[in-house]
């Protein structure tokens, strides 16, 4: 999301890295800039405005003149700023002392906010809670349905009524049933609604006093940009929200809504939607995302995503496999899809310092993946076992069930021989790092 503007802001720091001495009017210049890069960005004129004059006082002081690097004293700057500029610090949901936890899942038609609830409820399964769904958009059938959809995936309860019932009578029912299965957080998924939609949001008001919600939090759509924003101030001022779920932060946007929404409601962002899959709703960290936009990558989220991914019980039967030199088509298509719980390729990538740049503007293709799982899955268990017994007539029948060519099979048995040997020059201790080619 934020690629354009790290481009920029690469070019103007790169520049000022290179000065031995910062003068007043090079910090002047580069502020200048900067202003420029954030209001392409889409991020709100306010916010620029304050945001430059802190970063340039700062630049200009006691701290930049005595250090040995000003130029990299003015990135530490930036980034500091932009931390507290998008909230500075995670800020977790806070849960009701005495369950059932109450959250109020509120936004406009399509920001994603029945996929998020969905999300959400995943999220708390995975630590342990017991989370129950409400579909109180009630007025859209398709709404329940889906929602209904979503909750039998992941395997939490959905309370749900018939059209057009009324979300304010239906939430104590839904609570009684919360109460008497022991569910400990009750998510509702209230309708979607233009804010200037004055019947609506007195029905948000309504069970706002009703529901008596721990938290109520906006759901929004990263790629409208300053809309987003105003949305955010505009729901803040009839509901005081407790914060914000920004969607969609996967997408091709200027990401001027991250960057503005915190500082112009005064409320965090608690939670990014990554990605369409159901796992893809991360915790917001405003300093990882600073070092992301200023290229830095973001090391800390890309070992948090390894953890949770890898079964420890299969990487020790790994390590073991790589100890004996058998490293199959089995072994790696369990890879595969260890990998593919962290999320899309491109940012994953995107995690790794001084990646991100050399990536940019390279198509990366997650459905490569799926190709190969497809060959794979072609394969005889033999066949994955010892490659060495794939002739000519095995490869084109593995080509034929996977939909792919015989080409497409001698390129992934290269790439597998090349994975072997590099594997065996680890183990032995003389492996270098390949110059990656994109």
């Amino acid at each position: 999301m934020f690629d354009a503007l790290s481009e920029k802001l690469e070019g103007i720091f790169k520049k000022l890295k290179g000065r031995g001495l910062l003068r007043e009017e090079d910090v002047a210049a580069a502020m200048k800039e900067i202003r420029m890069a954030l209001l392409e960005a889409d991020v709100n004129f306010k916010v620029v405005k304050d945001f430059t004059e802190k970063v340039k006082q700062r630049a200009v002081g006691k701290e930049v003149i005595e250090s040995i690097t000003p130029g990299q004293q003015v990135v530490k700057i930036v980034h500091d700023e932009l931390c507290a500029l998008m909230g500075d610090g995670l800020r977790k949901i806070n849960l009701a002392p005495n369950p059932p936890t109450i959250l109020m899942l509120v936004g406009l038609h399509g920001s994603g906010k029945t996929t998020t609830s969905a999300k959400l409820a995943n999220n708390f399964k995975k630590d342990g809670r017991r989370p129950m769904l409400v579909a109180l958009d009630t007025g859209r059938p398709a709404a329940i349905d889906q929602l209904k959809s979503l909750g039998a995936q992941i395997d939490v309860p959905v309370y749900a009524t018939g059209p057009g019932d009324d979300p304010v009578r239906i939430f104590p029912e839904a609570l009684q049933k919360a109460n008497r299965e022991g569910r400990d957080v009750v998510i509702l998924d209230t309708a979607g609604r233009l804010h200037m939609d004055e019947q609506l949001m007195e029905e948000l008001e309504e069970l706002k006093k009703t529901a008596k919600p721990k938290e109520i939090l906006l759901v929004a759509d990263a790629m409208t940009g300053q809309d987003a924003v105003n949305i955010a101030k505009s729901f803040n001022d009839r509901l005081d929200i407790d914060g914000v779920i920004l969607t969609k932060m996967d997408g091709d946007a200027r990401g001027g809504a991250a960057l503005s929404i915190s500082s112009v409601t005064g409320k965090p962002v608690k939670l990014i939607g990554v990605g369409e899959k159901i796992d893809f709703l991360e915790p917001f960290h405003p300093e990882r995302m600073a070092s992301r936009i200023l290229g830095m990558g973001d090391v800390v989220t890309l070992v948090e995503k390894a953890q949770e991914a890898v079964d420890m019980e299969e990487a020790l039967k790994l390590e073991e496999k790589l100890r004996k030199d058998s490293f199959t088509f089995e072994d790696l298509k369990n890879q595969i899809k260890q990998i593919k719980k962290m999320g899309p390729l491109e940012n994953i990538l995107g995690m790794i310092p001084g990646l991100g740049k050399q990536i940019k503007g390279i198509n990366i293709d997650d459905r490569a993946f799926a190709r190969i799982e497809a060959i794979i899955n072609s394969m005889t268990m033999p066949e994955r076992k010892n490659s060495v017994i794939l002739n000519g007539s095995r490869k084109k029948r593995v080509a034929d069930g996977s939909g792919t060519s015989v080409a497409d099979v001698n390129r992934l048995m290269k790439q597998h021989m090349e994975m072997k040997k590099m594997l065996k020059r680890v183990k032995s201790g003389k492996f270098r790092m390949p110059q990656f080619k994109f």
